[in-house]
């Protein structure tokens, strides 16, 4: 037995195989929901993992997942690790020209969708002539070319029976593409499990064999629910999912996002333990608790986590406010890293993002890949289990990954300082550093700083071309429902409270909503592109 996340999750089924594994809610307000045994939600992969073969996607091809979040989609996962076929996850929100980009750099032969994305498939396809294979999620009108998802099932065997697999067998995780068109991060198995699932214990001890990860399930309980709240085509919610069943424990997934469904849930099954990402998911969740959804238990909740975007300090404080029984995480990662490290209790308001980072993570000169002196400023950077490049992309994959010391590393995005006792303070994305007068300005830091206000909801920034200062800071800027409208004087007088002069926003663009991802991932260049358009 090797590292595989297929042959890991069928040691934990043959362990506690009547343990329940997957509870699926759909829309709010349905009262429809699935619940399999880790026995059922086995048999339900191995029909799509058999259907794969039979339907000849090959060991290393790649199939799309462009899905909701359903049975379907864990599934599917699950049955592409037992056929040796590469998963891929689709941003549903594309709309034809990014699917056609998408589909064609990841190379993606077999496609499972719902039956509502079914008009921008149809589109996209006759541009994406290795896709070949479709099954679609969902009633439909019947289309000669497409399989029905239950078609798919029916004609498959439960059983296993799959040629053995390979702790080298590859899982790709797309990125967001919020700073750039997305790209294909290319995990071998092995190192996912070690860097993105903590090794079978992200809190404790990684295994130091596979069959350890079995024996671990065997010997303890049940009684956590883990409840990723984000969408599963993005990377945290489906890892989530993941070390769940690596725990052997229960998994809650909604359809989509609602905040108060997402509370009904957190008192009906009793979650543990929630995911989420930054605040765009945790200032709703306050909202409902004060208002409609006021009084629900959510006695049951030990941990929240916040991985993608940072929890500001004033929402943070709020929800301790009202959940002070749960311990709030805000945890650093992304998808080319796994996990790198949670957030000090100082990381506030007016304050960079602080963490202490695990032992495989440092601060780098990006040219000469040394680790900086104390209060320099570098680039964070992972070593040991990290993926194998990016798909497609040698030029990215050159300049993002390298070897050091005989191990091979990852050059992450995030500007980045360390301090005596190893603190990391991040500073943001340099992609997106603002040089104004010759001074630079992170957004995540400003972003901060605005959602400090009382009347802002939510907040991206970004820098606008300037004459005389080369870029100026720009805030767009979300108001609370019923706030009144600040000038451009309130908010700036608020922010020097925060920070230095030369980083104040010199524009304030006021819009009805902030564009982020489902997950709620920062569209920096949505912000830029509105406030642009405003200072003309």
């Amino acid at each position: 037995m090797e590292y595989n996340l297929a042959d890991l999750f069928e040691s934990v089924v043959d362990a506690v195989p009547d343990r329940e594994a997957l509870v699926y809610i759909d829309h709010p307000g349905t009262g429809a929901e699935r619940r399999l045994t880790y026995a059922e939600l086995d048999a339900a992969a191995n029909r799509i993992g058999h259907h794969l073969i039979d339907a000849g996607i090959r060991p290393g091809e790649h199939l799309g997942l462009h899905l909701y979040n359903g049975v379907e989609y864990l599934q599917t996962v699950l049955g592409c690790l037992k056929a040796r076929v590469v998963p891929v996850n689709v941003n549903y929100r594309y709309v034809e020209e990014e699917l056609v980009y998408l589909y064609r750099d990841a190379d993606l032969v077999a496609l499972v969708f719902d039956a509502e994305f079914g008009d921008r498939v149809a589109a996209a396809l006759p541009q994406c002539p290795k896709l070949r294979h479709l099954v679609r999620v969902g009633d439909a009108p019947d289309t000669a070319s497409v399989l029905s998802f239950s078609e798919a099932e029916a004609g498959s065997s439960a059983e296993r029976g799959f040629p053995a697999r390979s702790g080298d067998d590859q899982f790709i995780i797309y990125t967001g593409g919020t700073t750039g068109m997305p790209k294909g991060v290319m995990w071998r198995q092995e190192d996912l499990f070690f860097s993105g699932l903590g090794g079978g214990a992200p809190t404790g001890e990684p295994v130091k064999k596979p069959e350890e990860l079995a024996e671990r399930v065997a010997a303890g309980g049940s009684g956590i629910t883990f409840f990723p709240t984000p969408p599963l085509m993005h990377g945290t919610s489906t890892l989530t999912s993941f070390i769940g069943f690596n725990f052997g424990q229960r998994v809650v997934i909604h359809r989509k996002f609602v905040p108060e469904e997402v509370l009904r849930t957190v008192e009906k099954e009793k979650v543990t333990s929630m995911s989420l990402v930054g605040d765009a998911m945790l200032r709703p969740l306050i909202d409902a608790l004060k208002g409609p959804m006021k009084g629900t238990d959510c006695s049951s909740v030990f941990s929240v986590s916040s991985s993608g975007a940072v929890m500001s300090e004033t929402v943070r404080r709020q929800f301790q406010e009202l959940l002070p029984g749960a311990m709030l995480l805000n945890n650093y990662g992304s998808s080319e890293s796994g996990f790198n490290g949670t957030a000090t209790a100082d990381s506030g308001a007016g304050q960079s993002f602080r963490i202490r980072v695990n032992a495989r993570t440092q601060v780098v000169d990006p040219a000469t890949h040394e680790a900086v002196a104390v209060g320099e400023v570098g680039r964070v950077a992972q070593c040991g289990h990290v993926p194998l490049g990016y798909y497609n992309d040698p030029r990215k994959t050159a300049e993002t990954f390298f070897e050091k010391d005989g191990r091979r590393w990852v050059l992450l995005g995030d500007m980045a300082t360390v301090d005596e006792e190893g603190v990391v303070t991040v500073l943001g994305r340099g992609s997106q550093c603002i040089n104004t007068g010759g001074e630079k300005v992170y957004p995540e830091e400003v972003e901060q700083a605005l959602k400090s206000h009382p009347d802002v909801y939510d907040a991206l920034v970004a820098g606008v071309p300037d004459p005389q200062w080369g870029n100026h800071v720009a805030a767009v800027v979300q108001l609370r429902e019923g706030a009144s409208r600040p000038s451009l004087e309130d908010i700036q007088s608020h922010c020097r409270t925060h920070l230095a002069g030369y980083k104040i926003p010199r524009q304030l663009v006021i819009t009805e909503t902030i564009r982020r991802s489902p997950s709620g991932k920062a569209d920096y260049r949505w912000a830029k592109e509105v406030a642009v358009a405003a200072d003309r």
